[in-house]
């Protein structure tokens, strides 16, 4: 009965399971640079002296910033194509599959400077993903699809932007389905553990999947804490000593 109970080394993040000298070399783990991948979306801007010079390349925005939001950067962003490219206006079709969001800003500077403007301009270009866009189901408060418009987003960030994760999921074993040029791999992280923070998962990427499986446990039916197991098991006792009672006085 008590064994089917949650405890707190079920619900707990990041504890630390070994000799207490990984809190200070955990945290020092930064994400590697996330490469653009097929679908994703990116936000360009030009900026330069004359702003008419670059008014060709900027999306057109209206008086409520809608050019912005996640649906203007959908219709109004660079999405790359199934062979890598983005369509940009003069250049055409440019390959950033792959590359750094870093690598693409150089990228299409040396491209406007080549075939449209002089170091003159003094052009200033500016890249960034049309939002950190990211799928939560399982056994959390609230499934769904999210966006962040943030450049680096923890699992834990990302799954309390989701209402976290219920009592009765596993936080030992979560899911992270992420994509790759050839497919989708499935990846296993224990949040309950503080090595978790060395993972290369711990930092979500775009078009991750984060799948939270429920605890055995409630599959079985079985209370969430010992008061409830308590409960249950009385009620059922009571049961079948009122059945008992009743069949024998008939």
């Amino acid at each position: 009965m008590f064994s089917s109970c949650i405890t707190n080394k079920d619900v707990v993040y990041l504890q630390d399971k070994g000799d207490g000298n990984d809190t200070d070399t955990a945290i020092r783990e930064l994400p590697k640079p996330y490469k653009v991948q097929v679908n994703d979306i990116l936000s360009i801007n030009v900026k330069a002296l004359d702003p008419e010079l670059v008014g060709i390349f900027n999306p057109v925005l209206d008086e409520s910033g809608a050019g912005q939001s996640q649906a203007g950067l959908y219709f109004n962003g660079f999405t790359v194509d199934l062979h890598g490219n983005i369509e940009f206006p003069v250049l055409g079709a440019l390959n950033v599959l792959g590359f750094t969001i870093p690598e693409i800003k150089n990228k299409v500077e040396q491209e406007l400077l080549k075939k449209y403007f002089t170091q003159t301009a003094e052009i200033f270009v500016t890249v960034k993903l049309a939002g950190l866009r990211y799928t939560v189901t399982g056994e959390v408060a609230g499934t769904g699809v999210y966006t962040l418009f943030q450049d680096r987003v923890n699992i834990i960030e990302a799954l309390a932007n989701a209402g976290d994760i219920a009592q009765t999921g596993n936080r030992k074993d979560v899911l992270v389905v992420r994509q790759y040029p050839d497919g989708q791999k499935i990846h296993h992280i224990d949040l309950t553990d503080i090595k978790a923070m060395k993972s290369p998962f711990y930092f979500i990427q775009p078009n991750d999947i984060i799948l939270v499986k429920p605890l055995k446990r409630k599959s079985l039916g079985a209370g969430q804490t010992a008061i409830q197991n308590i409960t249950t098991i009385s009620s059922i006792l009571a049961a079948l000593v009122s059945t008992y009672f009743l069949t024998k006085n008939l």
